[in-house]
């Protein structure tokens, strides 16, 4: 009701606009950031003279730092830059300082609108979920409960903007220096094509924790050994500092030859040497989106999470979904705990099938 009230307060702007220099707001988290991907080249070819900058946290930043379409990145204090007073005016400041003439923001964050405005930012437009994008004076409506995919929702702001419907995948070009650098790792550690790329972690970001999101470490293992078997491949595992348990217990249960890359590569070189495997195989996670986005073929396992909102946004992609009880509102509500459950084994073969039928394709 209060957000509802502050909109009809806050004023609204009609008319063409062509901004000259942009702030993109997707501070996290790193799924959310590869998704957002797709309005960045939107926006790219709606306004290929403009300046960009991506407004990011220090963690999500680095896996699009690199991307073309972007002329510079505005670092925050933190992928969660509105937790306290403080946060909140220093990124009012931040934004002010960089002289934008517009500010999109893809956070559904009633502060995130507050701060575009007090930031004194001409042209505002962003997400308007129950009211929240109040401080916008260009509001896309979106409807909390409709199962769109973020990707699209992002569009439709970048859309709503031009005056025109555009589209594009989530896309995280590998650089030829990064390319490079995967292939040297390869000769290094003595790793042959075929491989599967396989992360088997995820579901942990700064300020939130959906390990539940995980495939079962058993029935992970099992489905990489029916697909590395038939494909003759073997498979490098992949995983953050605090993953080396996980990956070992993974690892314990494969029969087909493995190598360990956890904590050994940053995210553009893991996007290279996704890029060059037979597949790559992950949960619903960042590290998913981010191979996925990089060119690889990539299989995300899904459970606790709808597809329908947070699958890959690409061309070259599959969900293997062992669908779980989520609500309306997907993991804003909570995700719910698939492990235990007795009928994930019995679906591993289908799954396996249905990968090889993919790498087909």
């Amino acid at each position: 009701m209060v957000y509802q009230l502050l909109s009809r307060i806050f004023p609204t702007r009609r008319g063409k606009f062509t901004p000259k220099r942009i702030a993109l707001i997707r501070p996290c988290c790193i799924g959310d950031v590869v998704m957002a991907t797709a309005a960045l080249t939107a926006l790219r070819e709606a306004y290929p003279e403009a300046h960009i900058s991506w407004v990011a946290g220090p963690w999500s930043a680095r896996a699009i730092a690199h991307h073309p379409a972007i002329n510079a990145i505005l670092l925050t204090d933190a992928d969660m830059p509105l937790g306290s007073p403080l946060a909140f005016w220093h990124f009012t400041r931040q934004l002010q300082a960089g002289s934008f003439d517009c500010a999109i923001s893809l956070a559904r964050s009633p502060l995130m609108s507050l701060a575009t405005w007090l930031a004194g930012i001409p042209f505002r437009a962003g997400l308007d979920s129950g009211g929240r994008g109040f401080g916008y004076n260009l509001r896309v409506d979106i409807d909390p409960d409709a199962p769109d995919h973020e990707s699209e929702i992002y569009l439709k702001v970048v859309s709503a903007i031009a005056g025109r419907e555009f589209h594009a995948y989530a896309n995280l070009p590998v650089a030829k220096a990064s390319m490079a650098a995967a292939r040297a790792y390869f000769a290094k550690e003595n790793i042959d094509s075929p491989f599967i790329v396989a992360h088997p972690g995820g579901g942990v970001n700064p300020g939130m924790r959906f390990e539940s999101k995980r495939f079962p470490p058993l029935c992970f293992a099992e489905l990489l050994n029916r697909v590395a078997e038939a494909k003759g491949a073997s498979v490098i595992l992949l995983g953050g500092p605090d993953d080396e348990d996980l990956v070992a217990e993974v690892a314990g249960h494969l029969t087909a030859p493995w190598h360990s890359s956890a904590g050994k590569l940053t995210f553009v070189e893991i996007g290279a040497l996704a890029a060059e495997a037979l597949v790559y195989i992950g949960n619903d996670s960042g590290l998913t989106h981010l191979a996925a986005a990089s060119g690889a073929k990539t299989v995300m396992l899904m459970g606790p999470t709808d597809p329908r909102r947070y699958r890959p946004y690409t061309r070259d992609s599959m969900v293997v979904w062992i669908p779980s009880e989520v609500g309306s509102r997907g993991v804003a509500e909570g995700p719910a705990e698939w492990r235990g459950r007795e009928d994930i084994g019995i679906q591993v073969a289908v799954a396996a099938k249905e990968i090889l039928e993919f790498l087909e394709k």
